[in-house]
């Protein structure tokens, strides 16, 4: 279950759970054209290179894998101007404030902790009892909300889908305003304008 830092369960403001690959990070845009405002950074976080091992050269010593990511350096304040607290939910983990935070300007930033199996299969304990409802939602959907514990949140990721919307809406007790982010665009001026109209509401 994701871990819980400051406010006390149902008390506070609105929440703003961030995902990194997609909206932050918009992988999926053509590598010769992806959108304007974005720099490149060649990165190697311990989760990813565990994965990936230096290569040997057929000439001797050894390539060093790295990770493309970009970034556009202006989301980090439009960020930290919105009415709401900042929370990591990716699969970076903690890895989000080493290696994502400084090139944003952000501060460090709790996060939702979720294990490697719970990214690939286990379900947080005690669904909603629609096993349908449940089977179709995004894996971290429910650690989101029980992370939230009664409080108002946004989310930005790009693997959000109606499934998500609906089960937020009829599991979660406060408001919620979930934004799929295409990770081929990365976020918007809209997605940031859509949280702010959403969070001076509440």
């Amino acid at each position: 279950m994701g871990s819980r830092t400051g406010d006390e369960p149902g008390g506070g403001g609105p929440i703003l759970f961030l995902d990194v690959d997609g909206p932050l990070n918009p992988y999926a845009a053509p590598v010769e054209d992806h959108p304007d405002g974005y720099l490149t950074h060649r990165m190697r976080p311990a989760s990813w290179a565990q994965d990936y091992p230096p290569v040997s050269l057929d000439g001797g010593g050894e390539r060093i894998p790295t990770l493309r990511v970009w970034l556009n350096p202006s989301h980090g304040g439009a960020l930290l101007r919105l009415p709401v607290e900042l929370v990591w939910a990716t699969t970076w983990g903690h890895e989000a404030n080493e290696w994502i935070g400084p090139h944003l300007d952000l501060p460090e930033l709790p996060v939702v902790e979720w294990t490697q199996q719970d990214m690939f299969g286990s379900a947080l304990d005690g669904g909603s009892g629609d096993a349908e409802d449940d089977e179709a939602t995004f894996w971290k959907t429910r650690f989101v909300a029980a992370y939230a514990a009664g409080r108002p949140f946004a989310w930005f990721d790009d693997q959000l889908e109606a499934a998500d919307i609906r089960w937020c809406d009829a599991h979660h007790p406060a408001p919620t305003l979930l934004l799929p982010i295409d990770p081929a665009l990365g976020l918007c001026d809209g997605d940031f304008e859509a949280v702010e109209r959403w969070a001076k509401q509440l």
